[in-house]
């Protein structure tokens, strides 16, 4: 497994923004496809956003498109999740999960063997 770090959450203002970052100090995170879930209390895990190993192609949840995006930035070996204009909706434990790249960009947190600790996100004013 990939020991994954997330960090960038917070207590934010509905209609702000934030930037969520995964991390790795194992393998590089570039070999790997990375998606992120979130999760709420008393409701199940979801995906909300991956990006493919192989180039820079992403899937985003129907739900949150136009206000979430994943980026990969191989340099600096991280992934990110940019949320704008967030809403109440959005407060969970955010968790970035790493695949082997024969996983392809998935949605589905069954497809995941590595997790990181996750980072909370609580929208309200």
């Amino acid at each position: 497994q990939l020991p994954l770090v997330e960090s960038g959450g917070g207590l934010v203002q509905p209609g702000g923004s934030l930037r969520l970052s995964c991390t790795t100090f194992g393998n590089p995170l570039k070999a790997y496809e990375v998606a992120w879930f979130r999760q709420a209390p008393g409701k199940e895990r979801e995906g909300v956003a991956c990006v493919y190993q192989s180039h820079s192609r992403s899937r985003v949840m129907d739900s949150v498109k136009g206000r979430f995006t994943i980026a990969r930035d191989d340099a600096l070996d991280a992934v990110y999740l940019t949320i704008d204009n967030l809403v109440p909706g959005d407060t969970a434990t955010y968790y970035c999960a790493a695949a082997r790249p024969e996983t392809g960009c998935s949605l589905n947190p069954r497809n995941y063997k590595s997790w990181g600790q996750g980072t909370q996100v609580t929208v309200s004013s």
